[in-house]
């Protein structure tokens, strides 16, 4: 396992964990800063799940010069007649990628009618809340555990298209193995 397969999976952990902390917390504010921790690191682990899969398949030679910059969040300029791949940075929506990354290595477009799809909608959102606030936000326990389970939803509907198997961890859910 590369090794930032290994740090994309131990930050799903911690957000885990995060959340179990959140249930445990007696006091309100303890509850909230667990609630934000793990919401935050869940959505840290799928940007490091998707930037470790575009990284296996960026070198794949049937991708076309756009669709290798688009994994790598790099430019595409037109250098000599010809399209290159800048080094500059090119942020690209997390949906789209993950959106491409399916139709690309399943041949099928990603069912946008799935229910984790939509709580993965719902969860950046939220995030984005956090992220972006325009205003102070109320976060509740439930809230931030389907937004973690969307998130390992979609790792495991993602996994599935590309490899072909599940989302290793998929099946234990909220359940970390840490115990901090």
């Amino acid at each position: 396992m590369a090794e930032i397969d290994e740090f994309a999976m131990s930050l799903l952990e911690e957000s885990k964990r995060f959340l179990e902390k959140a249930r445990e917390c007696p006091d309100a504010p303890g509850e909230v800063a667990y609630l934000h921790a793990a919401l935050m690191l869940a959505f840290c682990s799928l940007e490091a799940h998707t930037n470790a899969i575009a990284a296996d398949f960026a070198l794949d030679n049937s991708l076309s010069v756009h669709e290798k910059a688009l994994l790598l969040e790099k430019d595409v300029r037109l250098e000599d007649g010809e399209f290159k791949i800048h080094p500059s940075l090119k942020v690209m929506r997390l949906e789209d990628r993950i959106q491409f990354l399916h139709l690309r290595f399943s041949g099928q477009p990603l069912n946008r009618s799935e229910t984790w799809w939509s709580e993965l909608r719902s969860a950046i959102v939220l995030r984005n809340q956090l992220t972006h606030p325009k205003e102070a936000g109320e976060i509740a326990r439930g809230n931030v555990e389907r937004a973690v389970t969307a998130i390992i939803d979609t790792l495991n509907a993602v996994f599935l298209a590309v490899y072909r198997k599940g989302f290793p961890s998929a099946s234990r859910g909220l359940s970390s193995r840490l115990d901090f």
